[in-house]
């Protein structure tokens, strides 16, 4: 089983060299750190940056170099930073090759529900609904079960939704999922985990086919 860096190191498998990424709050934030030294790869921030690098070491903080969830941040060597209006002209315009996002729920048609629990204060849905709407390769990265053990793979989402039939792959500390043919289709599944673990914590329809191998992290 992963844990959240697990999660992040293995969906940092899915970059690919050339691609501008951009990283979603929470997990996917922690993509940059893990991705091949090999690769260049743009990271943008909807909060206007592009060229984000790993986080800093502790006491080379600027505080005033943040991501969309107000992390402090490093910029690789090129960076830039622009107001709002740019950053979303990027993200609405498709210059984003990958979008990396967490999630409370998914849906086997590859509905999304990452913004708000009905009764709990949010500030607002954010960048995420133009990031869904935009984006051809979603990608998202979240536990396979809630805090009660209850899945967050579904076959319908439960909470209100952020985006329709937009998420491609999910990454959770079980699996490796495809989102296809209103289906999740498993690819590989963590050290340790079997696939009968996978299918008991999957509510929506999981299509098991050949051997399924185990994450090489």
């Amino acid at each position: 089983m992963l844990d959240k860096t697990g999660i992040a190191k293995r969906i940092a498998q899915e970059v690919q060299n050339g691609f501008y990424v951009n990283l979603g709050i929470g997990i996917p934030t922690l993509v940059a750190n893990y991705v091949r030294d090999d690769i260049e790869v743009e990271f943008q921030s909807e909060n206007g940056v592009l060229g984000m690098g790993p986080f800093p070491f502790e006491g080379e903080e600027d505080a005033d170099v943040i991501n969309a969830g107000k992390q402090t941040i490093t910029a690789m060597p090129g960076a830039s930073f622009f107001d709002s209006a740019l950053s979303f002209g990027m993200i609405r315009g498709k210059h984003v090759h990958l979008t990396i996002l967490g999630a409370m729920e998914v849906a086997q048609n590859g509905d999304i529900a990452n913004w708000k629990i009905p009764g709990k204060m949010v500030k607002g849905m954010g960048g995420a609904m133009d990031l869904v709407a935009s984006a051809e390769n979603i990608i998202v990265a979240m536990m396979h079960t809630n805090k009660r053990g209850d899945s967050k793979i579904l076959k319908q989402c439960s909470l209100p939704l952020t985006g329709v039939g937009c998420v491609t792959k999910v990454v959770t500390n079980l699996a490796v999922l495809e989102v296809k043919e209103n289906a999740f289709h498993l690819l590989e599944r963590a050290p340790g985990v079997s696939i009968e673990e996978i299918k008991n914590a999957t509510e929506g329809t999981l299509v098991v086919e050949g051997e399924i191998p185990e994450m090489n992290i």
